[in-house]
């Protein structure tokens, strides 16, 4: 028997992926949209790709319209979905795929977020390295997962196993990524937005500003960083619609040969399905992860400079998202961790 979902925030990017994703899962059946002003009206008027699902109408979201169903997925604005979920039942499973309960620290909410803290849920990125193994033993039985942050989980997977293996010092570490608009969300407020997006790239929350700073940080204390990370993050918006191409830099650990640099990575996703390291001098684009659960990272040595770099591309509302909440749901319910999601990109 399928299992019921409902999805929150089904109008937005996020939730049109997640509804995308699980339209094709052979064990979730979507039976309740739902959203906010756009209540009342068609989900295919809203998401017309999703024309298998065009029987549905999003009603507004609320506790008693989301009740009762097995799986709940939730894709609102950071502040908006933690009182909400307070009020289902601790027997549904239900993933945050906002901001809400990724952060382990009030402090570092407060700092970052600001308004009510709801505390810490496990986090959905089944492949990050941690000092005991793997994210994904913690999810096996979750009935509370935290979906990550997209641009987060990029540099997370970059550096963690080097943080792991001790091959790189997790001081002094810079990323500069490349995003698409997408991953802002539909309410992006930008000016002329043909000249301002489509016509220039876009640097943003510039200078230590940005909300992932904390994620990626305590993501990295997972792996094994003796100290907290200090990391120089910086976003910019490029014109695609959707993806991230991520160029993280790390000073190598002093003494450290590059064949033990590779092998921290290669150990770390040699049987990962979703996470690949590609061979030796070869590094990703976006294109070959648009559509799929899937992160590919380029791994070099710069000698001069004593630094590691990798280069990681994804696909935001996918791996970076949608993806990476499907496939954490079929790890705390126990199905295969694949069904229903694809490491095959969409050929240019």
């Amino acid at each position: 028997m399928a299992f019921s979902v409902a999805v929150a925030g089904a109008s937005g990017y996020a939730g049109g992926e997640l509804l995308r994703l699980l339209a094709a899962h052979p064990e979730f059946e979507v039976r309740t949209v739902t959203a906010h002003s756009n209540a009342g009206q068609r989900l295919i008027d809203l998401q017309p790709h999703l024309r298998s699902l065009a029987h549905l109408g999003l009603v507004d979201t609320t506790p008693e319209n989301l009740s009762g169903h097995d799986v709940v997925f939730v894709a609102l604005p950071h502040g908006k979905s933690g009182e909400l979920t307070a009020h289902l039942s601790p027997e549904t499973l239900v993933v945050d795929c906002g901001a809400d309960h990724r952060l382990e620290s009030a402090e570092d909410w407060a700092a970052f977020y600001g308004g009510d803290y709801f505390g810490a849920w496990t986090y959905g990125v089944p492949e990050l390295p941690t000092e005991t193994g793997k994210q994904r033993s913690r999810l096996v039985g979750a009935r509370r997962i935290a979906a990550p942050g997209c641009n987060a989980s990029t540099v997370a997977l970059a550096l963690a196993p080097g943080i792991r293996a001790k091959v790189i010092e997790p001081q002094d570490l810079v990323a500069v990524l490349a995003v698409g608009p997408s991953g802002a969300g539909k309410s992006l407020k930008v000016p002329n937005l043909a000249a301002e997006i489509l016509g220039s790239a876009n640097p943003y929350a510039v200078g230590g500003t940005h909300r992932h700073i904390p994620e990626i940080v305590q993501s990295l204390r997972w792996a094994g960083s003796v100290v907290d990370a200090t990391i120089s993050f910086t976003p910019v918006i490029v014109p695609m619609a959707r993806g991230i191409l991520a160029t993280a830099t790390a000073r190598m650990v002093p003494g450290t040969s590059p064949g033990a640099v590779r092998a921290a990575w290669e150990t770390a996703y040699a049987d990962e399905p979703f996470v690949h390291l590609l061979p030796e001098g070869h590094f990703p684009r976006t294109a070959d992860v648009l559509g799929a659960n899937t992160a590919l990272i380029g791994l070099a040595i710069d000698e001069a400079a004593g630094r590691v770099v990798t280069i990681t591309a994804i696909d935001n509302l996918v791996k970076g998202t949608a993806g990476a909440a499907i496939q954490s749901v079929n790890i705390a319910l126990g199905l295969t961790e694949t069904l229903g999601l694809t490491m095959n990109g969409v050929a240019p």
